[in-house]
């Protein structure tokens, strides 16, 4: 029997590399799409998530290659520090067609298939900046807020057909995408955590890892792995 087959956008570092290492070590079958190439994935793809006819494409021919996608995990994404005043509608527009966009894109590559075998899960990374706000941070927690919605829409919509989607909604972890001086970073910051310490990229990929396989009665939930910056 071959083994089952997941889809990991974001796949060459932080989040998205511990999934793909998490999800390995559980007997799946790994698809890296990242920018650049995802060294732990049993087949990785350089490509831009915000394309969506090259997404389509790359699914299709993983599929062909290697099986049915049975799990989609989408990570690929940036941050930056802004304030509002300083964005420009190039800015907006890039992050909402990465976070935003290429999530759409995976599940529009991804989900006919599974709607049509009866099961699947898409797990979509977004964070708990979508629901708290942060300074400066206004277009990254904009586009990670419609991440939310789109998960619950098309939680409702597509679990009649047996695929779930839920989303993780991390709060700072601790990966490359928070440089050395990010105020997440600061002792005062950490401090007024109860565990004193960053999320880690494994908790965040143990999570959603559990939203694929384990929590088959999640529909739409948003977990939150935050290290108890919000309880």
């Amino acid at each position: 029997m071959r083994s089952r087959v997941a889809l990991v956008t974001g796949a060459a570092g932080g989040i998205g590399a511990a999934m793909v290492r998490e999800l390995s070590g559980r007997g799946w079958r790994t698809a890296g799409l990242d920018l650049r190439p995802a060294a732990d994935a049993d087949h990785s793809v350089s490509l831009d998530v915000a394309d969506q006819a090259q997404v389509c494409a790359t699914v299709r021919r993983i599929e062909r290659e290697m099986g049915p996608v049975e799990a989609a995990l989408c990570a690929a994404g940036h941050y930056a520090i802004v304030p509002v005043s300083d964005i420009g509608w190039a800015d907006w527009r890039r992050m909402l067609r990465v976070h935003l966009g290429g999530t759409v894109n995976v599940c529009k590559a991804v989900t006919p298939g599974m709607v049509e075998r009866g099961r699947g899960a898409v797990v979509a990374i977004t964070s708990d900046l979508a629901v708290g706000g942060g300074y400066a941070e206004a277009h990254y927690a904009a586009a990670k807020g419609a991440m939310i919605g789109l998960v619950r829409s098309l939680a409702v919509e597509l679990a009649p057909s047996g695929v779930r989607v839920n989303g993780v909604a991390p709060g700072p972890t601790d990966t490359p995408l928070l440089p050395p001086d990010s105020p997440w970073r600061r002792p005062s910051y950490l401090q007024t955590l109860p565990t004193g310490r960053l999320t880690s990229a494994e908790e965040v990929a143990l999570t959603a890892a559990y939203l694929v396989e384990d929590g088959t009665y999640c529909i739409g939930e948003i977990l939150s792995p935050n290290a108890g910056a919000v309880i």
